[in-house]
């Protein structure tokens, strides 16, 4: 398990490059056991991420049961997790970027944990807002991690603006479907009156 020391470390290299601090990718090492190692984030993320999943099911129904929810949506989390560090080990291996790529994806492992923590004031605070200001503090959120992103793959693989928009989408479109696909096979509608 990660320890106190490797966390804050991590919080503060995400936060040094939501910050564009150029010595931000110093607090990631780029060894392969490095990044094996990010990947314990997403136990750290998991009850955040299970917050806001509690959060959106109570504007939702569903027509599964309760025990199908739980866990397509904890398999939805892994794979979502997992899916652009397997994508991006394809586009490094093309590119030439093979040595980027324990340092990028550390990163962008630990960017989710201060991510997500944003995620949960910013939601919580969405929901007791009229409906017109929580849908501006959402585009809000997506605009800041969507940001987060572009620098993080600028300061940790060099990549031009062009190329890291690309790997943006590359990041984001498999994940909104991946969630539209969850949201269908669980039979995911809006709730009357939310």
């Amino acid at each position: 398990m990660l320890n106190a020391v490797e966390i804050a470390r991590g919080m503060q290299g995400a936060i040094g490059l939501l910050k564009r601090d150029p010595a931000a990718p110093n607090y990631f090492d780029n060894t392969l056991e490095a990044c094996v190692r990010s990947f314990q984030v997403m136990i750290l993320v998991a009850p955040l991420h299970i917050t806001l999943m509690l959060i959106r099911y109570t504007s939702v129904s569903s027509t599964a049961d309760e025990f199908e929810v739980v866990l397509v949506e904890a398999l939805r989390y892994v794979v979502d997790w997992l899916l652009f560090p397997v994508l991006f080990y394809e586009i490094a291996r093309r590119r030439n970027w093979l040595g980027f790529f324990p340092r990028y994806v550390s990163a962008l492992n630990w960017v989710n944990l201060p991510a997500m923590i944003v995620a949960v004031f910013g939601v919580v605070l969405a929901t007791l807002l009229p409906a017109v200001l929580g849908e501006l503090i959402r585009f809000g959120l997506q605009g800041l991690f969507f940001y987060w992103f572009l620098v993080t793959t600028r300061t940790m693989v060099g990549a031009s603006w062009p190329i890291a928009f690309l790997l943006l989408i590359v990041n984001w479109v498999p994940s909104l479907f991946l969630s539209l696909i969850v949201d269908r096979f669980l039979g995911v509608t809006l709730a009357v009156g939310a």
